[in-house]
């Protein structure tokens, strides 16, 4: 199966609205529990901040879609401007 990500892309898991914006590291090796044969191109292993906290979980390439704006890790609240009128 050929690599649909590389590493620094920005993804996020296909469905769900809720999921959170993730970067893919890289590529790892899976063994498959039905046929037992080891998966080197299709499992990623990404990861995610959330309040502060480093998060990272293996996805299977399918699962998952490129975001197209990319960014940082960690959110940040800008303040609108205020506007005088004076």
């Amino acid at each position: 199966m050929p690599r649909k990500f590389k590493p620094g892309d920005w993804v996020k898991v296909k469905g769900k609205l809720s999921a959170p914006k993730m970067q893919v590291i890289k590529y790892v090796s899976k063994r498959d529990w039905i046929f037992g044969l080891v998966n080197n191109d299709s499992y990623l292993e990404c990861v995610w901040y959330k309040s502060g906290e480093r998060k990272l979980k293996v996805y299977h390439q399918n699962k998952l879609i490129k975001v197209a704006e990319t960014g940082g890790l960690f959110q940040t609240f800008l303040m609108p401007p205020n506007l005088s009128l004076t």
